[in-house]
Formats: C-alpha cells, structure tokens, sequence
C-alpha cells in the first residue's frame, strides 16, 4: 500500500469521526433546547392550574373586581388553549404575558382588601404563583441559554457544514417585552 494511500484513508477515518462527534453533539444541543421548552410549558401548566383557585378565593372577598377577574380568566383560558394547541414556543410566551399582566392587575386590585391578604390560603396561593413565575423566568432564560448555543454551534465553521448536511435549523429566539418579565410581586403582610 502506498503512504498516499494510507493518508488519504486515514483522512477519510479522520473526516468521519469529526462528522459523527459533531453531528452527536448537535443532536444533543437540540435536544437540551427541546428539553428547556417543555420546561417552560410545564411551568406555564402549572401557573395556569394555580388560576382558578386563585380566582375563587379573590370573588369570596372582593366581588367588586368583577373585570379583573374576568380578565384573569379569559388570558388564562387564551394561555391554556395555546398550551394545548401546536402553537409555537413565543405565541405562548405572548399569552403568558398577557396572562402576566392581568395578574398583576388583579394583585394590585386585591390589596384594597385587608380580609384577603389576611387569608392564609391566599397567602399561600400567592407564594406558589410567585415562585412558580421565578420558574418560569428560570426556564425562559435556560431556553435562551441553550437555543443561543445551539444555534452558534450552527453558524461556527467547520460545524456549519455537518449542520447544513443534516438540515439542523436554528431556534427561533424569545421574543418578550422588557416590562412583562417581572413576576408579579406583592406585599400583603402589613
């Protein structure tokens, strides 16, 4: 065998296992970008679960927020319906905002209510919304975290050109307001 042949081979070998750890590690970087958005979606489950309970106990003792809490019900039902549905990640992260916003409408109207913040299952309810809100800032930011990376891996050469072989496309980045990314946060110990 000749010393061309044998380095054309072991370019062939080396070309390949580049192609393989490459090819590996985009699917895994896909896969964490995947994973991070169910992370979301469960979290924006959750929240939603949280809702109805939340709205029941605030009609027990402020009724006279009828529009509020009509609001929070019907962004909640949109963030369902587009949780259930196909929609992609930054349409439900706009009903999650909405959703967001008329949370804190309804927080800001419920502190007129001294009954209601001193109702320990009220109390209660609003420390799960607020942590599940920190979670899902958590999992909104480890989403960007890993789409980022997962979408440079694709831009940088020579990994570019395994990605274009294997039709890996980029995730599309959240899209949010800088004023809806706070979670709703209240004071009710006077």
């Amino acid at each position: 065998m000749s010393i061309w042949l044998i380095i054309i081979l072991l370019l062939i070998i080396l070309l390949a296992l580049y192609t393989a750890v490459t090819y590996n590690g985009l699917v895994k970087g896909k896969s964490s970008v995947l994973e991070a958005g169910s992370a979301i979606d469960a979290q924006l489950k959750h929240r939603n679960d949280l809702i109805p309970n939340l709205v029941e106990t605030v009609n027990k003792f402020a009724s006279n927020e009828k529009d509020v809490l009509g609001d929070v019900v019907k962004s909640r039902d949109i963030s369902q319906a587009t949780l259930d549905s196909n929609a992609d990640l930054n349409e439900k992260m706009a009903a999650s905002d909405n959703l967001t916003s008329a949370l804190n409408r309804l927080i800001t109207a419920t502190e007129a209510y001294p009954d209601l913040k001193g109702n320990v299952d009220f109390d209660k309810m609003m420390k799960d919304l607020s942590n599940t809100e920190d979670k899902i800032s958590y999992t909104r930011q480890m989403f960007k975290s890993t789409s980022n990376n997962f979408n440079n891996s694709l831009r940088q050469f020579p990994a570019s050109i395994v990605a274009q072989s294997f039709k890996f496309s980029p995730f599309e980045s959240l899209k949010t307001e800088e004023e809806k990314k706070t979670a709703p946060k209240a004071n009710f110990k006077a």
